[in-house]
């Protein structure tokens, strides 16, 4: 049995029941570099997998920052001229204006001047037959021939019991009771007279003559017609209607912020449609001096000479007024205007820690034609405005300048509806 067991060719008796061999042992320098290898093996594969990703997270965010921000156009205002030529409307009137009234009562005989016709001061235009007037004027100077005999006779009475009185022939109250029945009459002639000279004055205007040299426009009455006397009630009858055309008078309503330069004497043109390419000259000659509160303008006439007959009163027609404003004043497009609680502003971009950022102004605007407006107060002249505000922008806010026909950051090739590009 112990031989078999020592013999070499024999297997031992642990190997022949299958037990594990002895594991081998790692030393502690190799276990180290492995650990390091693997490390060194995760830090590669950490940076090659964040930092695109932090790249790719600045730049986006880059990107939002730069689309978050309006992109605006900028021009600088244009400065205002000196004197600039104010159009506005202004309603014609003739020199005079008057109707014409009847003074008595009657019916008309005949007129001689209709509408359209021109007249000279005097001129007769209508007579009006007055038979119940002529009655009473004979009347009244019947009664001023009774008032003088009575008279006469109170005067020889008078003189008769005063001479009397002398020769203590009468007493004294009969004398003073003529010498006061002599200046009741003489009061009652007075009266007559009176009384013939307004009946008289009455039976003039029977005649009815021009007040002045004119034009007639409007006649109201014709040959049979009633004619009632007075213009206070609503009975009076307007016969005529007349008007002096040789200088209009043209009004016109000047804006607060241009009164200083609408005084007397300053020349103004006139022009109408109906007389396209052609000016009429004119000139201040009065205003108002007083703000219409109801509509901050002040009045001015404007008077022009129409001897040829040219204009027509009542027409309308736009005044062109050469104000100067007095004070300096830029231009800027109305898209430009922000309108907020504020009040009236307008968006500049200034330079800011950052970049380009909007500066917002508070401005006061005198004329607007609609597509442009003049600023007069509240902006610098060599601001750069925003011509495109966005409604949402405010003071401080970043922004991006763009110019025409260059492409938006982010967008390769392609430009905005507005034509801008970053500057």
């Amino acid at each position: 049995m112990n031989r078999e067991s020592d013999d070499p060719g024999m297997p031992n008796s642990a190997e022949a029941h299958g037990s594990a061999p002895s594991p081998r042992t790692i030393s502690p320098r190799t276990a180290l570099i492995l650990i390091a290898v693997l490390l060194v093996a995760a830090v590669f594969a950490a940076i090659g997998g964040i930092v695109p990703r932090l790249r790719a997270r600045a730049q986006l965010a880059h990107e939002t920052n730069e689309l978050a921000a309006p992109t605006v156009m900028v021009a600088k205002p244009i400065p205002g001229k000196p004197v600039d030529e104010l159009i506005l409307p202004g309603n014609m009137y003739a020199y005079i204006d008057s109707p014409v009234y009847a003074r008595t009562d009657g019916y008309l005989e005949k007129w001689y001047h209709d509408i359209g016709a021109r007249v000279r001061q005097g001129e007769l235009l209508a007579v009006i037959s007055t038979p119940e007037l002529d009655q009473q004027l004979l009347q009244a100077r019947a009664d001023l021939v009774t008032a003088q005999a009575n008279a006469g006779l109170a005067t020889i009475n008078s003189a008769r019991y005063r001479g009397l009185l002398t020769q203590n022939a009468v007493s004294a109250l009969n004398k003073d009771s003529f010498v006061t029945q002599e200046s009741s009459t003489a009061s009652a002639v007075k009266s007559a007279q009176a009384n013939v000279q307004r009946l008289e004055a009455l039976q003039s205007f029977e005649r009815v003559y021009a007040p002045f040299d004119g034009v007639i426009t409007a006649r109201n009455i014709d040959i049979g017609q009633l004619i009632n006397a007075g213009a206070a009630t609503e009975a009076g009858t307007q016969l005529f209607h007349i008007e002096s055309i040789d200088v209009l008078r043209v009004y016109v309503n000047v804006p607060q912020p241009y009164v200083r330069g609408a005084v007397p004497g300053v020349k103004a043109e006139l022009t109408l449609p109906e007389y396209p390419g052609r000016r009429f000259p004119g000139k201040i000659v009065r205003t108002a001096q007083a703000i219409d509160p109801s509509s901050r303008t002040l009045l001015v006439e404007v008077d022009v000479d129409n001897r040829d007959g040219k204009l027509a009163p009542g027409a309308l027609a736009e005044v062109h007024l050469p104000l100067n404003a007095g004070y300096p004043t830029v231009i800027v497009p109305v898209p430009a205007l922000i309108f907020r609680a504020q009040g009236l502003q307008v968006g500049t971009v200034v330079k800011g820690p950052h970049g380009d950022q909007a500066k917002l102004y508070n401005i006061h605007v005198t004329e607007d034609d609609g597509t442009t407006i003049q600023v007069v107060s509240g902006l610098p002249p060599d601001s750069e405005v925003i011509q495109n505000p966005p409604d949402s922008l405010i003071d401080g806010e970043a922004v991006q300048v763009v110019q025409p026909d260059r492409p938006l950051p982010g967008e390769a090739g392609g430009a905005i509806s507005a034509g801008s590009g970053t500057r």
